[in-house]
């Protein structure tokens, strides 16, 4: 049984607090607002300069009614917004239900745009400017943390403007990607190669796509590769798009090409991770953000 942070104790201890210290407040300032303004004579004992005495005197009665008045604002706030505990307060207002609610506004309003397009083919869509313009503008707001402004990609996040796909770039695969998201697992080899196997693996793989490697150490690393590895990246290392490993041949690398990083990713494993959209787009939107992104590719 899931137990919130507003049930029982803290509820109350959520509903006591405000009160409670919006009564000390009264308090407060009626303790120090007591008197006439600015007649009282009594001192607080501070005295410089051997006749200069510090007046403790009541505070303005202008200055305390503001204070009072942001108390009893403060209080009407209460009434009216969630500020106790779980109560929904006179309004029945809440973050959530507010978030809701503009996005259903929202999709009244925009649902229709994005939906004529639905059924339009990707590869027509990819040529239709004012189609481009919309999913450009969901490119900018849902994919450039990752993918760069510029879709170029950074390190761990491919570049979507050449057509190097991992699972594949015909424009089923796209969407299919955007809405269904991706989980990538490299597993860790360190505990079965050790670390002079991960060197000789690592020698061979850079070797495919033609870089000077010590023969020795690629030869060797060849039978670990078709022991271990081809499995999944194929005898020749071209990759299997259908289980999203990476094509070794190319000179194109996800984390890096260096022999130290392919080391790294051989010895530790990488487990790249591309959230589902479905949900939280919806397959309209998601079908105009894969027009646009499999336009990046085919341009014209």
């Amino acid at each position: 049984m899931q137990v919130s942070f507003s049930d029982g104790f803290w509820d109350l201890f959520l509903v006591l607090v405000p009160l409670v210290s919006i009564g000390v407040l009264f308090y407060f300032v009626y303790s120090m607002s007591r008197g006439g303004s600015g007649t009282s004579s009594e001192t607080t004992g501070h005295v410089w300069d051997e006749d200069l005495r510090e007046l403790n005197n009541p505070l303005p009665a202008w200055w305390k009614y503001m204070f009072y008045i942001t108390l009893v604002f403060g209080l009407g706030y209460l009434l009216l917004y969630p500020g106790l505990g779980s109560n929904s307060m006179l309004l029945n207002w809440s973050s959530t239900g507010q978030y809701d609610q503009e996005i259903a506004d929202a999709e009244a309003t925009y649902g229709p745009l994005f939906e004529k397009y639905q059924k339009v083919p990707i590869e027509k869509l990819a040529g239709n400017t004012e189609a481009l313009r919309m999913g450009e503008r969901l490119y900018a707001s849902y994919c450039t943390q990752c993918h760069g402004s510029d879709a170029g990609g950074v390190s761990g996040y491919p570049n979507l403007r050449d057509r190097n796909w991992i699972w594949g770039g015909k424009p089923k695969r796209i969407e299919e990607t955007i809405l269904k998201g991706r989980n990538a697992v490299m597993p860790a080899w360190k505990q079965v190669l050790g670390e002079a196997g991960v060197k000789r693996a690592a020698a061979y793989v850079l070797s495919l796509s033609g870089r000077e490697v010590d023969t020795k150490a690629a030869a060797a690393g060849k039978i670990l590769f078709a022991k271990n590895c081809a499995a999944c990246h194929k005898s020749d290392g071209t990759g299997n798009q259908a289980l999203g490993s990476a094509n070794l041949t190319d000179k194109i690398w996800l984390y890096g090409g260096s022999p130290k990083v392919v080391e790294a990713t051989i010895s530790n494993g990488r487990q790249g991770k591309m959230p589902a959209h479905e949900n939280f787009l919806g397959k309209a939107k998601v079908h105009l953000l894969a027009a646009y992104i499999y336009s990046l590719s085919h341009p014209g």
